[in-house]
């Protein structure tokens, strides 16, 4: 406060020299300040002290005070100069921190500052938005900053805005002037609202100066066939350490996006023979550059996962399709879950002989539906074992939808699923008791828990363990020993699956191609061992 006290007490004491020349009030007090002349309307303005300033205290501070006062009263006439040379000192002090060294207090360029926001100065008023942060500074600061076309301030005025319209408009405001940050801002607003023709532009330019701009960019020309060039900018953004541009450039290096017959060619050339026990054979496919991206990163994260190491499950090396080849929608036929017409797979399957598939997609919410699991880029390798799990027939310990658990959770039906983890209560004991027995049989210690399966309809289901387990959480990453040996008797017991067969059966049914449904029905009764 004691530099506003001065601030004010130097006003009255030069107030008397209110109507002096402009020009000669800026050079006294740049005399004082020792600044160079910030204008040329200075040029033969003595800048000897005059009386004004051999008048003023012998204080340095006292001095700078006086000075700032000065250039405040030519600022009021309509000096740009001196209000330039105010901006000059306040920001040369705010760089400083206020050390006392420079003379200036923080109230003191507060004080000021606010005097030349009143004069519609946009760099003071972006300046005072800076000094008093975001809470103490009002909005009013930055929207005039912005106005007066601060470039820094139009993007914090674009990005304090809850309105898409004018978030929109100061982002395009802030780019125009070549504002690097605002440039990259406005492709990333663009690229989210699915305007990948005007995100372009605007990553070309900032592509050769920011990282996650050549990476975007980078994407933009790998989905537009510009292959080459794509690797150009993965590798830059690579090199500044761009964890994911070293992933594309892997990817790319280890797959190659194929048509239907040529992934049908790509089938023989896996063998899995020479993994031991695969009584779950899971092809992965990917649809894009950023789903083949996450599928192998999937896939070498179970080659590594030393949990399930001793569960007879082969995963093979994801195949890239073209992304013509899958009709896939986050709201697959309106169910509101993520999923595809799997059809075009079948060929390959007949080929590969895989009795599951894993189909990463941009979007939509992960679920497994009979032999096909569908996860989006967004979700974690967690969420693959949870998924993997329920390839087993394994149920979910958390509350599940109304209609499934009106079957789950009914002590009669819920035989028909027989979830390895999972019981409810029946009459007598649990249901069924088969399970129970199961669990006691392999551990005579084993906690039989409540679970929040079947809580929807208020019943009670129980599972094997005190623990909240990864088909509860699936981040909690928990898998309990004894739903290792669990999910390995579910694998021996391809009656209780459902593998992909099933699938290719049902869409071949109801799109009227019956030849093809016969075939995979025979195939879905040779896994399974059933008939009918």
């Amino acid at each position: 406060m004691r530099g506003l006290f001065l601030a004010v007490f130097a006003l009255l004491i030069v107030a008397g020299d209110s109507g002096r020349y402009a020009p000669q009030l800026i050079a006294n007090a740049l005399s004082v300040l020792q600044l160079p002349q910030v204008n040329d309307d200075l040029v033969g303005v003595a800048k000897t002290p005059n009386d004004e300033t051999s008048s003023l205290s012998h204080s340095p501070a006292s001095q700078t005070t006086e000075a700032l006062a000065l250039l405040w009263l030519a600022s009021k006439q309509g000096s740009e100069a001196a209000q330039s040379a105010l901006l000059m000192q306040f920001e040369k002090a705010q760089e400083e921190q206020f050390a006392p060294q420079t003379g200036i207090e923080e109230s003191t360029a507060t004080y000021y500052l606010e005097k030349l926001v009143n004069l519609e100065n946009a760099d003071a008023a972006w300046l005072l938005y800076q000094i008093l942060g975001e809470e103490g500074a009002s909005q009013r600061f930055m929207r005039l900053a912005a106005l007066g076309d601060v470039a820094e301030a139009q993007l914090a005025f674009a990005m304090s805005t809850e309105s898409p319209e004018k978030r929109e408009k100061w982002l395009i405001r802030a780019a125009s002037q070549d504002y690097l940050p605002a440039q990259a801002a406005l492709a990333d607003w663009y690229l989210l609202h699915g305007q990948q023709a005007l995100a372009k532009p605007l990553l070309a330019a900032t592509a050769t100066l920011d990282m996650q701009s050549a990476f975007k960019y980078a994407r933009l020309l790998w989905d537009e066939g510009e292959y080459s060039k794509a690797k150009e900018h993965f590798k830059f953004a690579a090199k500044k350490g761009h964890l994911q541009a070293k992933k594309a450039l892997e990817a790319t290096g280890l797959y190659t996006p194929f048509s239907e017959s040529q992934a049908i060619k790509l089938a023989d050339s896996f063998n899995w023979e020479s993994k031991a026990d695969c009584l779950q054979r899971i092809q992965p496919f990917a649809t894009s550059l950023a789903t083949i991206m996450r599928a192998h990163s999937l896939y070498q994260s179970f080659e590594n996962d030393e949990r399930l190491k001793g569960l007879s499950i082969c995963l093979a090396p994801p195949i890239w399709l073209k992304a013509d080849v899958l009709r896939c929608n986050p709201d697959f036929n309106n169910t509101g879950v993520l999923g595809c017409n799997i059809t075009p797979l079948a060929s390959i399957a007949k080929k590969r002989k895989f009795s599951h598939a894993v189909v990463v997609e941009e979007q939509g919410k992960a679920n497994v539906q009979n032999g096909v699991m569908y996860l989006d880029i967004s979700d974690a390798y967690s969420v693959f074992v949870h998924e993997l799990a329920h390839f087993a027939g394994f149920a979910d310990e958390y509350p599940i939808g109304k209609g499934m658990a009106k079957r789950m959770c009914d002590e009669n039906d819920i035989s028909d699923f027989s979830p390895p983890n999972l019981i409810v209560d029946s009459e007598f004991w649990y249901a069924p008791y088969a399970t129970v027995n199961n669990w006691l049989d392999i551990d005579p210690a084993t906690i039989i828990a409540r679970a929040k399966t079947c809580t929807v309809l208020g019943k009670n289901s129980y599972k094997p363990s005190r623990r909240i387990t990864f088909m509860e959480h699936h981040d909690s990453g928990v898998i309990p020993p004894l739903y290792l040996v669990l999910w390995q008797q579910q694998l021996e017991r391809q009656n209780v699956q459902r593998p992909i067969s099933m699938n290719f059966f049902q869409a071949f049914h109801n799109s009227g191609n019956q030849k093809e449904a016969a075939h995979w029905l025979a195939e879905y009764e040779a896994f399974t061992g059933s008939k009918g």
